[in-house]
């Protein structure tokens, strides 16, 4: 049989060319031709990644569509479980990223030994051998007598055994060692990573196997390949925090299935990942006496608020051009709202270092912690302690205005079960309707009255 040449395809215009170059002769893009499997039918090549079932090929009106109850599996592991939507659907395909050594082989480790006491479960591993994976099963203690363990990188023979075993979930550890026979590219390639994710994606759609995919990350913290993978699968998830630190803290980036930017929140230990079930409290640091700099923020990540110390120090700046160092925040935005400060406030930090840190290496991007921030900024920059028992949260505009932020309520209900009893909060969010008892609400509308209030407390 004759050997089947390469074909490739610019990512840009989707021109299929039988040899490669630089430039794309067709749209004019460089560097944007990538190899791929070309298949003879009557229309020319084409690119075969994944194609769906017969029923996808189907034209019918959406009304005539009948619904199926969605069923869900729960995993054991509750946190995984808020962060998946509820637990895990039939023929998902759920990726995840992190760092090496964050915990994504102990989570799923954990998470198929749970679920083979009732389901069929399948581990592929093409990073480490069987005997690995049964010394951390072992060292996890986690009941894994029924969880079946395949060492194998060839895409096709996984699908194969898949076939044959029919499990109920199945893990794929990584898909950056995956690759396919009908490609002469290195594994972790671009094509390699594309053609293999598109296949298991297949198979899983097709004998409705939920399947959770294993992905490297950049130096810059995103997926490893192509960003078409992200757009392949159903759920992808991030594992956040610092190796150093015991916390770790799973983000939904996108989820087909459940509420985007839902957390889940572990402490890594001996025994592997332990769930967080009140994880406001480890973000909390009561110091005993206040200190100069600190006020707890209420942000909201998914489903639930969660009360964060937010931390600023401001110091005499040696440099001609002041630093502006933040961790866990947008470095612009506190640029921004340190302009909003001197137009507005007249408080002016022109000479002036500014950190700002967030305890515990949770990563804020809601607005919602603008109001909290600048309070902490002033409070260094004055080195006048906020109470202990405030909170504030507000988004500020760039005219000085408090604006108001979703779920209001929710955030000061939060904050008086964790016994604060003060909160500066948008007179937009005051509770109309239901008092909250003990907790004295401060509503503002500028930056200047939130300012005011600290003076004068």
């Amino acid at each position: 049989m004759a050997k089947q040449k390469a074909s490739y395809f610019c990512n840009d215009c989707g021109t299929v060319a039988h040899k490669w170059s630089g430039q794309c002769g067709e749209c004019g893009a460089w560097n944007s031709l990538s190899e791929a499997v070309a298949e003879k039918n009557g229309a020319g090549s084409r690119y075969s990644g994944y194609t769906g079932s017969a029923a996808h090929n189907v034209v019918a009106l959406l009304s005539d569509v009948v619904l199926e109850a969605e069923s869900r599996t729960k995993t054991g592991i509750h946190e995984l479980d808020r962060v998946l939507g509820g637990g895990l659907t039939a023929g998902s395909v759920v990726l995840i990223g992190g760092d090496p050594g964050i915990g994504k082989s102990t989570l799923l480790t954990q998470t198929v030994a749970v679920l083979s006491e009732h389901h069929k479960a399948l581990y592929v591993t093409g990073e480490e051998s069987l005997q690995q994976v049964s010394m951390r099963a072992s060292r996890l203690k986690a009941s894994a007598d029924k969880v079946k363990c395949l060492a194998e990188t060839s895409v096709e023979r996984i699908i194969a055994v898949a076939d044959k075993e029919k499990p109920d979930v199945m893990v794929i550890d990584s898909i950056q060692t995956v690759y396919t026979d009908a490609l002469s590219s290195a594994p972790g390639s671009v094509t390699q990573v594309r053609e293999c994710a598109a296949q298991l994606t297949q198979f899983a759609k097709k004998t409705q196997t939920a399947l959770f995919l294993v992905g490297h990350v950049t130096k810059e913290g995103a997926i490893a390949g192509p960003r078409v993978l992200e757009h392949i699968v159903d759920t992808v998830l991030y594992f956040e925090g610092d190796t150093s630190s015991r916390f770790r803290i799973i983000r939904a980036i996108k989820n087909r299935f459940g509420a985007v930017n839902e957390i889940g929140v572990f402490a890594m230990t001996d025994s592997g990942l332990r769930e967080v079930n009140n994880p406001s409290a480890i973000f909390l640091s009561r110091h005993e006496s206040p200190v100069a700099g600190s006020i707890i923020m209420v942000t909201r990540e998914g489903s639930r608020p969660l009360l964060i110390e937010a931390q600023a120090l401001v110091d005499d700046s040696q440099m001609s051009n002041p630093k502006r160092v933040t961790l866990g925040l947008e470095q612009n935005r506190l640029s921004m709202l340190l302009a909003v400060l001197h137009r507005h406030a007249g408080v002016a930090m022109v000479n002036q270092d500014v950190y700002v840190n967030v305890v515990g290496g949770v990563r804020v991007t809601e607005t919602a912690a603008d109001l909290a921030v600048l309070l902490s900024v002033l409070s260094s920059f004055r080195d006048k302690p906020l109470p202990n028992d405030l909170i504030a949260f507000g988004e500020i505009g760039l005219a000085g205005e408090v604006r108001p932020v979703p779920d209001g309520l929710e955030r000061i209900k939060e904050a008086s079960k964790h016994g604060f009893k003060k909160a500066i909060v948008p007179k937009a969010n005051i509770p109309k309707e239901t008092a909250i008892d003990g907790m004295q609400i401060i509503p503002v509308q500028r930056l200047h009255e939130a300012i005011d209030y600290i003076q004068n407390s």
